[in-house]
């Protein structure tokens, strides 16, 4: 059936209900560990893996509209073009498998049964129509609060992915040095727990809430949880597959004729080149609609806080400022005589150290956002760390002083 028809979601869904029911089968009877029946236990599988890999693929094209993403016509084209290829990729090496373990279960004395399936078994069935959407906004004890930390756990998300520099590549050398040395079923798995918590923690506290309702794009942003999580169980399957059934960490004959049941080459650049690829740019956009939908939430206050001593602002205080500023990605300014310094910047901070020691004043007017503020003021607190350590609450300075330039 898949070779003659494009698979619905019931499709893959039924395949992976009687291939789970088969392998725990196997399972039961300890067919992994018996020469005559290992072989059989691994095709199905490598079939089931793939075919899980399937359902969620099709799962985010047949619902790629409701995720209301702001993609263009080009990477929304891109989404369905490569999808459709990998789409292809996966039926075609579950059709092999599905040969390979019929010969193999054949040999074996297995009788196979020719009755036909009826295709109509697995019509999708079509949505044409959503149902009012009038549920009644839920009663949650909202706090913006929470809705910030969500935001900058997306963000933290996309630093650890970013900081694995796992770059396309169509050179096989360089997906063999990518996979499993870079990203592996481990690395994938921590990743989609990430993300899952972030999406649980929205559906707890935001969605059908007033708030959602108020900040129109805090639903748009649902998708940009979704859609990655989605991709990031495709890699943890696919990975489990590559390491499991198919790469050289394991050797036999078996899983030989896997590698060209199902080429390598060909997985491991869907994994780099699609599924992981959408999945940092998916991500990387969702991160970039937080901060626009933060500037929603930003309370703008002033401070009058002291002026670091015995020297002022000169490089290691302004330099303390600017990356707490640039850590919550907003616009916080000194203000002096009425002139704005922008906070982010070490030069402007530095510009305004050299106004202020002319002046001679020892406290300082900050404006900006309130949470930006308040870590400000803490660093304020403690000499902005000219004769002290970093304290436990802006422990985050540590590692992005490390890693400044």
């Amino acid at each position: 059936m898949l070779e003659e028809t494009e698979p619905t979601r019931k499709c893959y869904s039924n395949l992976i209900q009687q291939s789970d029911f088969l392998e725990s089968f196997l399972d039961e009877y300890g067919a992994r560990e018996n020469r005559t029946w290992s072989a059989f236990t691994e095709y199905i599988a490598s079939i089931r893996n793939l075919v899980i890999s399937g359902f969620y693929t099709k799962h985010l094209m047949d619902r790629y509209p409701y995720y209301r993403l702001h993609d263009t016509e080009e990477e929304r084209d891109y989404f369905f073009s490569s999808g459709r290829e990998f789409l292809n990729f996966l039926n075609r090496s579950i059709v092999n498998l599905y040969k390979e373990a019929i010969r193999t279960a054949e040999a074996n004395g297995m009788k196979i049964t020719s009755e036909a399936i009826d295709p109509d078994q697995f019509l999708e069935i079509e949505v044409n129509k959503q149902l009012p959407k009038d549920v009644v906004d839920d009663l949650v004890k909202e706090s913006e609060d929470r809705v910030i930390e969500l935001f900058e756990k997306m963000g933290n998300v996309a630093q650890v992915i970013d900081e694995m520099d796992l770059k396309p590549t169509r050179d096989p050398e360089g997906l063999r040095a990518l996979i499993p040395h870079v990203l592996d079923e481990k690395k994938a798995r921590y990743l989609m727990n990430l993300v899952h918590s972030i999406q649980s923690e929205f559906d707890t506290y935001i969605k059908n809430t007033s708030m959602e309702q108020r900040h129109k794009n805090l639903k748009d942003f649902r998708g940009y949880i979704s859609l990655p999580l989605h991709l990031l169980e495709i890699a943890v399957w696919l990975c489990h597959f590559f390491e499991r059934h198919e790469d050289e960490i394991r050797h036999s004959e078996c899983k030989r004729k896997i590698s060209i049941l199902v080429d390598k080459t060909e997985l491991l650049s869907h994994i780099v080149n699609y599924v992981f690829e959408r999945c940092l740019f998916y991500i990387r956009e969702g991160h970039k609609l937080s901060r626009e939908i933060l500037k929603s939430f930003v309370k703008t206050v002033r401070y009058e806080l002291a002026i670091p001593e015995p020297l002022g602002f000169h490089a290691r205080p302004s330099t303390y400022i600017s990356l707490i500023v640039r850590k919550h990605d907003t616009d916080v300014f000194l203000i002096v005589d009425g002139e704005k310094y922008n906070a982010r910047s070490v030069m402007s901070l530095l510009q305004a150290g050299g106004a202020i020691a002319d002046k001679g004043y020892h406290s300082v007017i900050f404006e900006g956002d309130q949470r930006v503020l308040d870590d400000i003021r803490i660093l304020s607190q403690h000499n902005y760390c000219e004769e002290q350590n970093i304290p436990d609450t802006l422990s985050y300075l540590r590692d992005l002083h490390k890693t400044s330039p």
